[in-house]
């Protein structure tokens, strides 16, 4: 089949997009999906993938077409009338997922497939999409008697509402919140950079001074630098209580009651299956196979760096000198230390790091690694316009992806970093849907005439980011359902990911990554060296830092009593704190009402996929490190066994089928700097 160039026809409307006509046409498109399953399940048989997995492909994929465009815009451009259609038509979405999962024709139908002659001729793609469904079938509550089905319904509805209640009180609590400061000596200690994001929040808002927020490239830069302490309090007090029962807007948002039920909901929904609790029914999905496995998988990493977390935290507590360390202190102190160890700090990196460099580096690493080439398109409908597009083409020139990047933090825009899916590789009618990602990052945008500017944290976010998108992009899988991302377990997803952010601590991509941007002079060797002696430094507390969140996350889920006191959430952190943490937690903190990977994310009972995918990782970058950073034929093999094999084999397969054996623990303690070099 010829492969075709890029085509932008293909892509979404984003400035079409119209909040009055959101809940009609997908309402339409919904009701369009349900005669056609009618007319698929009159045939009663016999059934073959053209009369029944094709056509369901087919549905699912305008479906998921249609929508996409419509929830990334909710996530990056919300306004009130978009909230609120978006909250309408997810309602009739999450009714019409519910029917799918509970119809006993369809079920029995692809069951009836399963068993058939014809499967054993199905392809590996063909297969894996009847297994997957037919699981997913038994996941939702197939065998339930109609009572029980209608109240999985009910619940799958509430779940549906809860979650995006928790992230609409998260963006509004953090939009809610500014400081107006007019006496620049309060600012002491900030960079030129975030003093200038200040000034221009300020602006923006038609005011004199500076405006401090609670977005992200504005509060982590205050928190580390400024030198008011009681400034820095005011600013940690806002960040850690925000949707909760605490802080400047308490129980305006709380959070509270929205985490319970979905507590609730999740435990309810899991033991309607049959499974003993939601931590349970989250691994029916994933590589580990129990919840024992996983708790000793991370009390393993805490045993390792639990001691070396407590260590670094002395250190901070010796260099501050003062008579109680708070958690406002840290970040500061941090950098203090920092400084006086290797005589730098994050921001020594930024004007090295202006984005058009980074990008061109970034592209640079994966045309070495893979051969893929990166190519920016112009005229491209976008939502915003810091976003822009890029396609990717082969070592034939071919079009093989494209991706849409949006990279500024600003209002109205949800916090953090993600990779999302727009279109999936899908072949029908012998045309190929070429698959395209969204990468969004929320960095600090360009100020005062300068290029934005990132830090080398920033970096390696942005390489992460791209590690999810070219596990999407370069698919070489033909089903959506099991193509890219799709139908990989969830503790597999953060493999090429956290495998793409190593090169951002190599030499030799550094040349190409990495040019002052007003005098365009390399990246210094004593600056590159100092990074790399600074790179384990306080490598225990960050490594203690995602092991808290993971046991919380995990024992939660595990643990859940709906008969016991709302308390309870608030005493499983304390418990899994002091168990794990190097510090105490002020009493005011509620980071778990911010916690929105588990609460409205994809991440309940799986936070630990973080670790556990870092294990994969730092032993397949250990093949680079073997064979030469950019050996292509190494480079060729991951990309062939790992990011084209899509959702179809299991990723320990996977694994095993790159690196020639099962991974061992050795080189993520050798990467974390917590084991003899």
């Amino acid at each position: 089949m010829a492969l075709a160039a890029f085509n932008p026809t293909a892509l979404p409307r984003f400035t079409d997009i119209q909040p009055e006509l959101i809940e009609s046409t997908i309402k339409a498109l919904l009701d369009k999906n349900r005669e056609q399953l009618k007319l698929i399940l009159t045939n009663k048989g016999p059934y073959t993938w053209e009369n029944l997995m094709l056509p369901l492909e087919e549905m699912n994929n305008d479906l998921h077409n249609a929508w996409s465009p419509i929830s990334h815009v909710h996530s990056v451009k919300e306004s009130e009338a978009l909230r609120e259609a978006y909250n309408k038509t997810l309602n009739h979405l999450t009714d019409y997922h519910t029917e799918i999962s509970q119809n006993e024709d369809l079920f029995h139908a692809i069951e009836s497939l399963a068993n058939s002659p014809l499967a054993k001729n199905f392809s590996p793609s063909q297969q894996k999409t009847i297994e997957n469904d037919i699981r997913d079938f038994k996941l939702s509550g197939i065998h339930l008697p109609a009572d029980k089905k209608a109240r999985l319904a009910q619940l799958n509805q509430e779940l549906s509402q809860l979650t995006t209640k928790f992230s609409e009180n998260v963006l509004d609590a953090t939009n809610a919140w500014s400081l107006h400061i007019t006496d620049s000596k309060q600012l002491q200690g900030m960079p030129p950079q975030a003093l200038q994001l200040a000034s221009d929040n300020a602006k923006d808002r038609k005011l004199d001074g500076y405006v401090l927020t609670l977005d992200y490239p504005s509060y982590s830069t205050a928190i580390k630098y400024l030198d008011d302490r009681a400034l820095r309090k005011t600013l940690y007090e806002a960040y850690c209580t925000r949707a909760s029962d605490q802080g400047p807007h308490a129980n305006q948002w709380d959070n509270t009651p929205v985490m319970n039920d979905i507590l609730r909901v999740r435990l309810e929904m899991a033991q309607l299956i049959g499974f003993d609790s939601y931590a349970d029914y989250s691994l029916a999905t994933k590589m580990a196979k129990s919840p024992k496995e996983v708790i000793d998988f991370l009390n393993n990493l805490i045993e390792h760096s639990q001691t070396i977390a407590k260590q670094e935290y002395q250190e901070i507590v010796k260099l501050a000198g003062i008579d109680k360390l708070e958690a406002w202190d840290l970040p500061y102190y941090s950098e203090k230390l920092q400084m006086s160890k290797f005589n730098f700090t994050q921001e020594d990196f930024r004007p090295y790091f202006p984005i058009k460099k980074v990008l061109k580096g970034l592209f640079t690493v994966v045309e070495k690694l893979y051969g893929i080439t990166v190519h920016e398109e112009n005229d491209i409908d976008v939502w915003h316009p810091h976003a822009k597009f890029f396609s990717l083409y082969d070592e034939q020139q071919q079009f093989r992806a494209g991706f849409y990047i949006d990279l500024y933090a600003r209002p109205h825009k949800r916090d953090g970093a993600w990779m999302d899916e727009c279109l999936t590789r899908y072949i029908r009618d012998n045309k190929i849907q070429y698959p395209v990602a969204y990468l969004t990052c929320n960095f600090m945008r360009p100020v005062e005439n300068k290029p934005a500017l990132l830090t080398h944290d920033d970096v390696i976010t942005l390489f992460h980011e791209f590690g999810h998108c070219l596990h999407h992009m370069l698919t070489t899988v033909d089903l959506p359902s099991v193509s890219g991302i799709n139908g990989v377990p969830w503790d597999a997803v953060e493999f090429p990911s956290q495998f793409m952010e190593n090169f951002c601590w190599e030499k030799e991509a550094m040349s190409f990554l990495a040019e002052h941007y007003e005098t365009g002079a390399p990246f210094p060797d004593d600056l590159y060296q100092k990074m790399i002696d600074a790179k384990h430094f306080q490598t225990g507390l960050h490594m203690v830092r995602q092991l808290e969140f993971s046991l919380f996350d995990f024992r939660l889920h595990l643990e859940y009593d709906p008969t016991q006191p709302a308390t309870q959430i608030q005493r499983i952190l304390d418990e899994v704190r002091a168990q794990v943490a190097a510090y105490d937690a002020p009493s005011f903190n509620r980071f778990q009402h911010g916690f929105s990977h588990i609460f409205a994310g994809g991440y309940a009972a799986g936070y630990y996929s973080y670790k556990w995918a870092e294990v994969l990782s730092a032993d397949a970058y250990s093949a680079f490190e073997e064979h030469g950073l950019f050996d292509h034929e190494t480079g060729k093999s991951f990309m062939r066994n790992i990011l084209e094999v899509g959702g179809v084999r299991d990723p320990m397969d996977s694994f095993v089928a790159f690196r020639g054996r099962k991974p061992t623990i050795d080189a993520l303690l050798r990467h974390s700097g917590m084991t003899e070099e």
